[in-house]
């Protein structure tokens, strides 16, 4: 049984797959990452009858995403990881995306990734028809990628002038994160953060 969560965007999302996915929820609050993704985790086990001793892996996304959103998700995947002693995969937040947006018929040829970074700024990789990554991820300046191909993600409808062709899901889905891991459908990759950025809170010099 394999636990699924997000925390690269705004929204948390929590999901159970076995075998398929069998339980999903997703925040209603947006940016209460720490105080959400515990209850969230509770939520879809108690919807599948199952507790924390019948999970068999965990899946993670990794961004890239602000600093403390995915701290909570990576930190709470590596616990679970420890004390559970199970494997935990991370996956590339863009590339869940990108794999919802071709299995769900939203895209038929090349396309972007794009969400928000804030700063007027976004996350950003570019797919082939069949969902693979040909560059990217980025941070990047909507006008500095601007394009008419199709967008998938929050930052096309976040900046429609530079992306006028949005398309698919907007912000990752844990259910399509857990479907990615278990049909290996993207890289894994060590549950370490995809950050991109320094985190905006630094620690001053001593004068």
């Amino acid at each position: 049984m394999l636990l699924a969560f997000d925390t690269a965007t705004p929204q948390v999302t929590v999901a159970l797959y076995d075998d398929g996915v069998v339980a999903e929820r997703v925040s209603d609050r947006a940016m209460k990452h720490g105080e959400q993704l515990a209850p969230l985790i509770e939520e879809v086990l108690t919807a599948a009858g199952a507790t924390r001793h019948d999970l068999t892996a965990v899946a993670v996304g990794a961004g890239p995403g602000p600093f403390t959103g995915l701290r909570v998700g990576l930190v709470t995947a590596r616990t679970l990881g420890f004390v559970l002693d199970i494997p935990v995969h991370a996956v590339c937040t863009l590339d869940v995306l990108a794999v919802e947006a071709v299995s769900t018929g939203a895209v038929d040829a090349g396309f972007a990734v794009a969400t928000d970074a804030r700063r007027k700024e976004v996350y950003l990789a570019r797919y082939d028809a069949d969902g693979s990554r040909l560059g990217g991820p980025v941070v990047i300046r909507p006008a500095d990628a601007a394009t008419d191909g199709p967008v998938v993600g929050e930052g096309a409808l976040l900046y429609p002038v530079d992306f006028p062709r949005a398309v698919g899901p907007a912000r990752p889905s844990a259910g399509w994160l857990a479907r990615t891991v278990a049909e290996q459908r993207a890289e894994l990759l060590d549950p370490e953060p995809l950050y991109l950025r320094r985190p905006d809170a630094v620690a001053q010099a001593d004068r």
